[in-house]
C-alpha cells in the first residue's frame, strides 16, 4: 500500500477536508512549518493559501509522489496529535504523545476488524476523513498491510 493510493482512495474532496483542517500553529510548534511552506511550493503558509492550493496539491498526490504523500500525512498527524493519542489509547498501544517504537509488534493490538472499530468510535469527535486516513496510515505504519480501509461513510461524502 502507498500512502498517495489511500489519499486517492479517501478522494479528493476527503483530501481537501482534511488541508482544511491542518493546524498552522502545530507546525510552527514541531518545527515543520517551513519544511512544509518549500515541500508544497508555497511562498506563504496559512489556512488560505492552503485552500487555494488544494487542487495542485491534489495533483502531485495523483502523479503518485510518495515522498510528498509522506510530508502531507505528516503535515495532518502532526496537526491533530489529539486525534493520534485518543485512537492509540483506544487500540491499547503504547506510544509517548502520539509517537510510538517503530519497532512496535501490533499483532496483539490490531485485531480482526480494529479499523472499523477505531472508525466507529472516532467519527464523530474528528473529522470522518481524517479519522479513516489515520486508520490507513496506522496499517500502513504498523503492518505494511496491502488493503486500504474506506468505510461507505467517507466514500459518500
Amino acid at each position: 500500500m502507498l500512502l498517495s493510493d489511500v489519499f486517492l482512495a479517501l478522494g479528493e474532496s476527503a483530501f481537501a477536508q482534511m488541508l482544511r483542517s491542518v493546524s498552522i500553529g502545530k507546525l510552527k510548534t514541531y518545527q515543520l512549518y517551513e519544511r512544509v511552506k518549500l515541500r508544497f511550493h508555497m511562498g506563504k503558509l496559512n489556512a488560505e493559501s492552503l485552500r487555494k492550493a488544494e487542487p495542485r496539491l491534489w495533483a502531485r498526490i495523483t502523479e503518485h509522489d510518495e515522498e510528498f504523500a509522506t510530508d502531507v500525512a505528516q503535515t495532518l498527524l502532526v496537526s491533530h496529535l489529539d486525534m493520534l493519542k485518543d485512537v492509540l489509547d483506544f487500540l491499547g498501544i503504547p506510544h509517548e504523545e502520539g509517537f510510538f517504537a517503530k519497532d512496535l509488534d501490533p499483532a496483539d493490538k490490531l485485531t480482526e476488524g480494529w479499523q472499523q472499530r477505531v472508525f466507529d468510535q472516532f467519527r464523530l469527535k474528528y473529522p470522518e476523513a481524517l479519522v479513516a486516513f489515520y486508520v490507513n496510515h496506522l496499517n500502513w505504519e504498523l503492518n505494511k498491510n496491502g488493503e486500504i480501509f474506506k468505510p461507505a461513510e467517507v466514500a459518500a461524502h
